[in-house]
């Protein structure tokens, strides 16, 4: 599949359209360890996440977990010229714990 990066004239970034947050492994849950993944990955012109990778994570023991987390995302596709197209984008995972 061929991708466009986002930012390109004419292209229309996907949008979230289901988006769970992610789940705290028991190792981070009990060390109460809190941060942001960067995860790069292909919206499909089906909005289906495809090539899901890490690009940048300040907690690694939950890289695998916002990996997973986003492979379940729905997006609506990007566009150009109103058809639908593959998209290159990163997203931000944040991993909170809340009392």
């Amino acid at each position: 599949m061929r991708s466009i990066k986002l930012g390109q004239p004419g292209i229309v970034g996907p949008k979230p359209i289901y988006s769970p947050n992610p789940e705290f492994s028991e190792k981070t849950r009990h060390a109460k360890e809190q941060g942001t993944v960067t995860v790069s990955l292909i919206v499909g012109n089906d909005g289906q996440p495809r090539q899901v990778r890490v690009a940048c994570s300040s907690v690694p023991d939950l890289s695998e977990n916002a990996i997973e987390t986003v492979k379940t995302w729905r997006f609506e596709p990007g566009t150009k010229g109103g058809k639908p197209i593959a998209v290159e984008i990163a997203v931000e995972v944040d991993f909170k714990l809340y009392n």
